[in-house]
């Protein structure tokens, strides 16, 4: 069963209530060990959701399809966020998500690719576009029209590996790849360290096409996306303004919202606060 075409109109409305859907699922994750990075992957929500159920093109009974298109979490450490999109999409039974960072678990906190679903190992920031301008290439080589999406962050960019790729991927002309920056302003221990800013210039300076939107205004993400299907010999960077924490107010205004730790009872406070904020949305 192939999932999604892009060429349509997205349903905002319901796309909306899929980064809801993939929020919930992340609380009750981060509940079952009492920690995640939970602020990350509420932040990149929405950018998740328009992907996995309108843009990304792939089939989750036949996940090795050679024509599929691919997505790379490069900040491994957000595969909270990857898990419950997967869960959603049918790839991952969702009873499995309390799972999330146990022993022995399928879901650890950061990426490997023995989990179904995942395209590369993620953890060690500086890689995930590396591989992407690599696989890119090889899909052209096959004349294969599948895209290969690759997320990464605001710190990641301290690396030079990343400009590195950037460098590569506009020399070589794959304008079937497309970068999803998170700009979320936090790494381990508080604010990114080095200035990154402005980020959109960077990229057009290393040859991208570049759009730069708010990442949890839905509409922008979703238009973001369709303006990335150019085919005009240009990778795609799209710049995502994202908010850790999003959704969760308690995470939004913590300083430590990169790895957030509590007990289980006031976990559960925070999934009845966000269920009964998300009653009065709808």
């Amino acid at each position: 069963m192939l999932r999604n075409s892009p060429s349509g109109d997205a349903d905002v409305a319901a796309l909306e209530r899929k980064a809801a859907l993939l929020r919930r699922h992340m609380l009750t994750m981060a509940r079952g060990q009492g920690q995640g990075y939970i602020g990350q992957g509420l932040g990149i929500a929405d950018a998740l959701a328009a992907l996995y159920f309108h843009e990304l093109r792939y089939d989750p009974h036949n996940l090795a399809w050679p024509d599929r298109d691919r997505f790379l979490l490069s900040t491994g450490h957000y595969s909270i966020a990857l898990w419950a999109a997967l869960a959603e999409a049918g790839i991952i039974p969702v009873e499995e998500l309390v799972t999330y960072g146990a022993d022995d678990s399928r879901l650890e906190m950061s990426t490997l690719d023995t989990t179904p679903g995942v395209e590369v190992i993620g953890g060690s920031l500086g890689h995930g576009l590396g591989q992407g301008v690599g696989q890119a290439l090889g899909l052209r080589l096959d004349r294969s029209d599948a895209r290969v999406f690759v997320e990464l962050s605001d710190g990641e960019m301290q690396e030079g590996s990343t400009w590195e790729a950037a460098m590569s991927a506009s020399h070589f002309e794959l304008d079937g790849l497309v970068a999803l920056i998170d700009c979320n302003g936090i790494q381990a221990d508080g604010p990114v360290v080095l200035d990154m800013e402005p980020v959109a210039d960077k990229w057009r300076a290393f040859g991208w096409e570049t759009a730069e939107i708010d990442g949890n205004d839905m509409r922008a993400v979703v238009d973001a996306l369709a303006g990335a299907r150019k085919r005009n010999g240009k990778p795609k960077a799209i710049v995502l303004r994202t908010l850790p924490g999003k959704g969760v107010p308690r995470i939004e205004t913590s300083e430590k919202s990169h790895f957030f730790r509590i007990d289980v009872a006031q976990w559960d406070g925070i999934i009845a606060e966000f269920d009964k904020s998300m009653g009065t949305r709808q």
